[in-house]
């Protein structure tokens, strides 16, 4: 017996060894694009020790250029807008923010239209503490006709910005410029320089931009777009150059473009490359959905590189298009949280707040249990606040105490002149819209006098048509009035998508009441 003992635990043993050296499978966790909903076209991704942060183009919108943090690449939280206040020179066209870090500072070089000429250049700001906000030191780069898409590099010390720059001298087409910065990152202090040229002949249209610079091994590698970035008739695509030194000569890639659209993710590009700290290659990105295109507008993807070791050129892992799912850069798989509810009386989300910064900006405050928005402006869509929409498809609801002498709306707002609505006043529902500035009353219903409040209700299908109906509160929402509005397609979808909302209207002076908001996505 004891030697059978024996031989059965040297067999045990054995056995566990073996299956201890034997590799176990192991689980891909991945991520589904985008990994920032909605809007957000440009992104620039930093990584400052273990935490990224994320600005992108807020286009016409207010506050300008929204923040984003995360610990993965994959996760991301709002912070703030990189300006609450709007900065003085500047009149709207809020694009390709570039975020860098140097010293325990963070800058931000933006894109922005300047009042007296409505020329788009470029700004910086600084801040030690992102949920600040930054303080603007105004503009930068001036000395070309346009001067966009900023990007900055340390080289040996040096500060360097690049950009993309607009009516050189005769004979000069579009160009990537760059130019080296003063220690601090707020002055130009040398001459200009030559990067790439954009090709009228090839892909790229004729034009370059959103650049984005990092050096690997004894080489500079810059990703650039080209052609058409917005609208539903773009061709957008990225190309690939490198450089022993980064004053040039700059090489182009003979396989470009290199990224491409597809039938999930269309028009690619404009993005900034990020590395992991165990050292991987994240190119964060826009796209449009192809199911929800234009209607949501341009969204924050990312998409991985890896490189080739023998040629040191690099390749996106999934191919020459933005995958819908990939494998995570943390390893961690990945929940998403679309959609809110607010209960007014009770402590607020951080939301993304968004207003039109071509319009007055909205009084608005939340006060004894509701959301009050002040009906100052006395237009249809003056005073309108609202959010990013993640999908095409969605529902949008909100409870209203009604008023006598106000309108209040849920609203589809492109701008101010372009917009629909549906608002409840005492006794009254409306549908209406503003179409190329033209008001319009759609379709008016009676409601019974009630001191609860009314749910109006907006259903979206794939951001083309749109659904709305009303109910008591306390009533079900399948017994609810509906007034159907269909038409949408002209409502501005450029380089920016419709926000969700709610405004206050009428001829009178007053404030509205808003007590939950709830948006849900299909």
């Amino acid at each position: 017996m004891r030697i059978l003992s024996i031989l059965f635990v040297l067999t045990f043993v054995l056995t566990e060894n073996a299956l201890a050296q034997k590799p176990m499978p192991t689980q891909v966790n991945t991520y589904r694009n985008p990994v920032i909903a909605g809007d957000f076209a440009d992104p620039s991704v930093i990584r400052v020790g273990d935490t990224y942060y994320a600005a992108g183009t807020s286009s016409e919108w207010g506050p300008a250029y929204p923040i984003y943090t995360s610990k993965n690449l994959v996760d991301w939280e709002y912070v703030g807008p990189i300006f609450n206040e709007l900065p003085e020179w500047t009149m709207g066209s809020f694009w390709a923010p570039e975020l860098f870090y140097r010293n325990g500072i963070f800058y931000a070089y933006y894109t922005a239209r300047r009042k007296s000429d409505k020329q788009s250049f470029i700004g910086v700001a600084t801040t030690t503490d992102l949920k600040k906000g930054f303080t603007d030191h105004g503009l930068l780069i001036e000395w070309t006709s346009e001067a966009i898409d900023a990007y900055v590099v340390e080289d040996r010390g040096k500060l360097f910005i690049t950009w993309k720059a607009y009516g050189l001298d005769k004979g000069r087409v579009i160009e990537l410029l760059g130019a080296e910065l003063s220690p601090d990152g707020l002055k130009v202090t040398g001459e200009a320089f030559t990067l790439i040229k954009a090709n009228t002949t090839d892909w790229e249209g004729g034009g370059t931009e959103g650049q984005s610079i990092f050096k690997r091994g004894n080489y500079w590698f810059m990703l650039y777009s080209g052609n058409s970035c917005c609208g539903s008739k773009c061709n957008y695509m990225v190309g690939l150059a490198r450089a022993e030194k980064l004053q040039g000569p700059w090489t182009k890639y003979s396989g470009n473009p290199i990224l491409v659209s597809d039938d999930t993710w269309k028009c690619p590009g404009h993005g900034t490359v990020v590395t992991t700290p165990d050292n991987r290659y994240f190119y964060l990105h826009h796209a449009y959905s192809a199911s929800d295109f234009t209607f949501v507008g341009r969204q924050g993807v990312l998409s991985e590189m890896v490189w080739n070791e023998a040629t040191q050129w690099p390749t996106f892992r999934y191919g020459k298009t933005t995958p819908a799912q990939a494998e995570s850069p943390a390893g961690i798989s990945i929940v998403n949280h679309d959609g809110f509810a607010i209960d007014f009386s009770k402590n607020m989300p951080n939301l993304r707040w968004i207003h039109d910064v071509r319009q007055p900006k909205p009084i608005y405050i939340v006060q004894n249990g509701t959301l009050q928005i002040e009906n100052k402006n006395q237009t249809e869509t003056g005073n309108f606040i609202g959010f990013n929409i993640k999908k095409g498809s969605y529902t949008f609801t909100a409870e209203i105490m009604p008023k006598t002498d106000i309108i209040q709306n849920i609203v589809i707002y492109g701008d101010a002149q372009n917009a629909i609505g549906y608002g409840v006043r005492q006794r009254t529902v409306e549908l209406w819209r503003i179409k190329d500035g033209t008001y319009e009353t759609i379709k008016t219903q009676e409601i019974p006098a009630t001191e609860k409040g009314i749910i109006l209700k907006l259903q979206s299908y794939n951001g083309r048509f749109y659904e709305f109906s009303w109910v008591e509160k306390g009533e079900k929402m399948d017994v609810a009035n509906k007034s159907s509005q269909t038409e949408t397609l002209w409502l501005p979808r450029w380089d920016r998508a419709p926000r969700v909302g709610l405004n206050v209207s009428g001829k009178t002076l007053g404030k509205g009441e808003v007590k939950t908001i709830e948006m849900k996505y299909e």
